[in-house]
Parts: structure tokens; C-alpha cells; sequence
């Protein structure tokens, strides 16, 4: 289940077998009490089971990782937004003995940010580089 406050957000399902889809709130109607559900995703053997359900938006990014260890990082915004029963498209390729073990909702970074932040990183090493060369030849 899914708390929901932001009714312009998506919800986004993965399956063990590495397929997922996002789909908008307005296809889900509400239920009441002794009510059936509302199917989400077309669980086949091709699927698997459902693994994950997240609250997501354009802004968010998703890491996906399974059980032998290999973690992906993806953009939400890079995911069409489907219909509420569909089987959704392959986030993930994994071999057939392996599934999901876990998805995350994380914070999106952006790229230009993290290639500046390097680049001084860069520019520091290299002074500290440059100094640390003159202090041998100093001692000789």
C-alpha cells in the first residue's frame, strides 16, 4: 500500500523479473471497505511477482538492485507513464536464476554538479601534487 499526499505523482511498480512501469493516480479508483483491489500490473510468468510499489515523481531517481549484487541507477522521468494494467516495460535485464531483491526512491543528483565538484577535486590534486614534488628536491 501507497500513502499518497501529492495527487500529481506516480505510482511506479516493479516486478521480480525486472520489469516495471509507472502509472498516473487518476487510473486507480478508490475502494471502499470489503472492496476487491484494483490491479495494477499483468503478473505473468514472463513478470514474476510484484517486488516493489513507490510514490514517485519527474524529480526522482531509482536504484534497482538484485539478489546477485548488481545495483542500477536510473532517472523516474526516463519512464513513459503506462496504463494501470499493463505488464510495463524491462528496467532491468537479469539472468533467469536471479530477481529483485530491493528498489529505492533516492534524490536526484544532477550530472553537471558532480563532474564540477570533480574537476576541482582535479585542480587541487594537482597543486597538492606539484607541491609535494619541490619538497624532495629542496632536501637533496
Amino acid at each position: 500500500m501507497v500513502a499518497v499526499n501529492d495527487m500529481d505523482s506516480n505510482i511506479l511498480v516493479v516486478s521480480e523479473k525486472g520489469y516495471g512501469k509507472r502509472s498516473s493516480l487518476e487510473d486507480y479508483r478508490i475502494t471502499n471497505r470489503g472492496g476487491k483491489g484494483v490491479k495494477t500490473l499483468n503478473v505473468s510468468e514472463k513478470t514474476g511477482d510484484v517486488v516493489a510499489i513507490k510514490n514517485v515523481t519527474d524529480e526522482d531517481d531509482l536504484m534497482i538492485i538484485n539478489k546477485s549484487g548488481i545495483t542500477i541507477r536510473m532517472e523516474v522521468s526516463d519512464l513513459r507513464v503506462m496504463g494501470r494494467a499493463t505488464q510495463g516495460v524491462k528496467l532491468i535485464n537479469i539472468k533467469d536464476s536471479d530477481s529483485i531483491a530491493a528498489v529505492a526512491k533516492v534524490m536526484h543528483e544532477e550530472e553537471e554538479d558532480v563532474e564540477l565538484q570533480g574537476e576541482v577535486e582535479g585542480q587541487e590534486g594537482t597543486s597538492e601534487t606539484s607541491g609535494s614534488s619541490e619538497t624532495p628536491s629542496s632536501e637533496n
